[in-house]
């Protein structure tokens, strides 16, 4: 009983940065404004991918999906942010807090899936262009999005239920701005080395597989591309695939970093920084990384501002 006291009945502090109260005014400034930025930037790449029919094609379904998932994962985490920033009260309640680490959990594992997708989506249209409507057609588009969401729940239903049940002796402190399992599973008063593995064989099972799929994918992309022989064809491929490396860099560099290494060597005001830049800054940079080389999608939100038919009907 006073295990199941301790572990479902108390709410949960969270500590972030009430250390530095000056930083918190900075920080709820600059997570505001990246909140915004992501707003903005992802729902116009989810209504131009569905408003403009010239972008019906499988990479924007994928980049869509992207976006939804960047929308909904800041989401779970900026609101309760800024509210802590903003006052003294920094608590959560208990069953506020299983909420964001399994909506959390869902969607980072999601994202990792379906970044590999994305990047046999590009292996497709670079090293078999004249197969690439055969191949890529809606149905797998639509299994290959299921097959995501599928890692990511399964990895939520398996590795939050463990994290919770964690017994904390009281401990109510999380250091952290969020419910995140190496923060909740650092508290624990109890061995958590078997907590810890399952951790560890999911994060390889979830990051490592698909960071090799993505490798493998463009180093075949990178192998066609050295056989194009015109200056134009390489300039194609490397815009096709730039925007996606660019991406994956910054998601897969931070998370691997934080997520594959013992909760005992976890440095909290470290692991705050980096989460703050994987879950905040990144999401409301994706947009512009795709936009910014993509004549489609510029061309699209032109067509969208000038109210031309043509978005719908092309």
């Amino acid at each position: 009983m006073a295990r199941d006291n301790d572990s479902y009945q108390q709410a949960f502090t969270l500590v972030g940065f009430s250390d530095r109260p000056q930083l918190e005014i900075i920080l709820f400034a600059f997570v505001l404004v990246f909140y915004i930025l992501t707003l903005l930037g992802n729902s116009a790449i989810i209504f131009l991918s569905i408003l403009d029919a010239r972008l019906h094609t499988p990479m924007y379904f994928f980049l869509g999906n992207l976006s939804f998932l960047d929308l909904c994962f800041t989401t779970s985490i900026v609101p309760q942010l800024l509210w802590n920033l903003w006052g003294p009260e920094k608590t959560i309640t208990y069953h506020g807090c299983v909420a964001q680490l399994y909506i959390y959990m869902v969607l980072g594992s999601t994202e990792c899936v379906l970044l590999a997708v994305m990047s046999y989506d590009r292996y497709v249209a670079v090293c078999r262009p004249l197969h690439y409507t055969v191949i890529m057609h809606p149905r797998l588009c639509l299994q290959l999005v299921t097959v995501s969401w599928f890692c990511g729940f399964l990895n939520s239903f398996v590795m939050c239920p463990q994290t919770m049940k964690l017994s904390r002796c009281g401990h109510h402190m999380v250091d952290h701005f969020l419910c995140e399992m190496p923060a909740l599973i650092a508290m624990s008063c109890e061995d958590t080395m078997l907590v810890e593995a399952f951790a560890f064989a999911l994060g390889v099972a979830l990051l490592l597989v698909p960071l090799s799929l993505i490798l493998i994918s463009y180093s075949m992309i990178a192998a066609t591309v050295l056989r194009i022989k015109s200056a134009a064809g390489c300039k194609k491929a490397f815009n096709t695939c730039s925007s996606h490396l660019m991406v994956v860099s910054l998601f897969y560099g931070t998370i691997i970093y934080m997520y594959l290494q013992p909760a005992n060597s976890y440095s909290q005001d470290q692991g705050k920084f980096l989460t703050l830049f994987y879950t905040i800054i990144t999401p409301s940079i994706n947009p512009l990384i795709y936009t910014l080389r993509n004549k489609d999608v510029k061309g699209a939100m032109r067509r969208l501002l000038r109210g031309e038919k043509g978005a719908r009907e092309a």
